[in-house]
Parts: structure tokens; C-alpha cells; sequence
């Protein structure tokens, strides 16, 4: 072997680095549908469905969810994407809707109000509604929920079955979440909200069905062994 194509492998072989990837996927810890009421009193914290969109009476619904991220990637593992998976139950039409997913700012929570129907139930104890991060005592800034005004991701949704998000910005959001656990108040799931009949039923972590899940991909470097020249060298003389 010629002296520069030797010293070209050796050095390929001195500093390559091996990349080990691997993915995680896990479950809310928890979920909710703020719905649009002027006393809001309303919420569905442990129900087996959350909704996004606007209803037949041109409502807003918009929905929550959040995953405890802590110890779900190795240390010093880079995040390379993500991707959050929802199952749709429930559709009033077959024509393609725009949902946005949207990272919250507050903290927010989940009690035991539970129905089936669109409408919501009464809100208990801790519950977020359109006016309360919990409920009764402490509020949004701004009714129907603090997010960022830009989407981290978007999504066509048609019929029922599963829909994914997935992007660059939700993969800095986890990133962020993970570097910064305190930040880490989820996603508000938004729908269509120019008209009516746009809402979408998704299943929410109590659900029977197809729960929400978040898939997140991780890489991260393995060291390479110094290359020895000696036993290099040996092998090609």
C-alpha cells in the first residue's frame, strides 16, 4: 500500500468516532381540553378523549398534553428528532384541517372531571379551563391557554386514525425541556378556529384506544480507541 493512502487510513481510523443511537418513546403524564366558556368552569381532565378545533356552536377547544422527560435519555445524548403520535376517534367531516402544536408557558393541571361528550364536564380541583391553569384559584394570562404564538409543528388531519408531528423546533423544544425541566409545561394541541366544525376528538392517556405517545430518537458519540501505528503498519507489510 502506498505511503498516502497508508497515512490516509490511519488517520481515518485515529479519528473516526462510532455513533450509538437508540429511541425512547413514553407516555403523558398529563392531559386536558380547555373549553371556551365565559366562567371557566369547564374541563375534562380524566376523561378518555381531548378535543382541538371549534364545534358545531363555533367553540374553541384546545388541547394539553405534557410528558415528565426526566432520566428518558441517556446522558450526553444528542436529540435528533422527535415525534409526537395522537389518535383521532372522532371527525365531523372529511376535509383536511391545519393542527398546530404550540409549547406552553405555564404550568397547568389535570383533576378528576371525566365525560365522554364534547362539551366537557364540570371543573374539579386543579383542573386547567379556558380561564384557570388550576382550578378555581389561579389563571392564565390570557383566556384559552399562554403558548407560543409560532407552531413548533403542523399537521393535516382528515378522517380518524393516527396523525404525527414531528420537526425541528418540537426537537428544540425537548432539547429545551431536557436541559431545563422547570420549563417543561407541554404542547397546547390547536386547531382550526376561523369557522365551525372543525374540531377533532383525539384519545387521551386514559383512553381504552390508542393513547398519546412521544417517540424521541437520541445519538451519542462512543470513543474510539487510539489507533496503535505499530499493529497498523503490521497489518499491510
Amino acid at each position: 500500500m502506498h505511503g498516502p493512502v497508508l497515512l490516509s487510513l490511519l488517520l481515518a481510523l485515529a479519528l473516526a468516532s462510532r455513533a450509538e443511537a437508540g429511541v425512547v418513546t413514553v407516555s403523558p403524564i398529563r392531559d386536558n381540553t380547555l373549553f371556551e366558556d365565559a366562567q371557566g368552569d369547564t374541563s375534562n381532565g380524566a376523561g378518555p378523549a381531548i378535543y382541538a378545533g371549534r364545534n358545531s356552536q363555533d367553540l374553541t377547544r384546545r388541547a394539553l398534553i405534557a410528558f415528565d422527560l426526566v432520566g428518558v435519555v441517556p446522558a450526553g445524548a444528542a436529540i435528533d428528532s422527535v415525534v409526537l403520535t395522537l389518535e383521532v376517534s372522532s371527525a365531523p367531516d372529511l376535509v383536511p384541517r391545519s393542527f398546530t402544536l404550540h409549547r406552553v408557558f405555564a404550568d397547568w393541571g389535570e383533576g378528576s372531571s371525566s365525560t365522554a361528550g364534547g362539551s366537557g364536564a364540570p371543573a374539579t380541583a386543579s383542573d386547567a379551563t379556558w380561564l384557570h391553569t388550576f382550578y378555581p384559584y389561579r389563571f392564565w394570562l390570557s383566556p384559552g391557554g399562554d403558548f407560543a404564538p409560532a407552531a413548533s409543528a403542523e399537521q393535516q388531519v382528515v378522517d380518524v386514525g393516527s396523525y404525527s408531528w414531528t420537526g425541528p423546533a418540537m426537537t428544540a423544544d425537548v432539547g429545551r425541556w431536557l436541559n431545563h425541566s422547570e420549563t417543561n409545561f407541554g404542547w397546547l394541541v390547536r386547531g382550526e378556529e376561523t369557522g365551525p366544525r372543525t374540531v377533532r376528538r383525539f384519545d387521551s392517556r386514559e383512553s381504552a384506544g390508542r393513547p398519546p405517545t412521544l417517540s424521541i430518537h437520541y445519538s451519542y458519540p462512543v470513543a474510539t480507541r487510539p489507533a496503535r501505528w505499530g499493529a497498523l503498519k503490521a497489518l499491510y507489510r
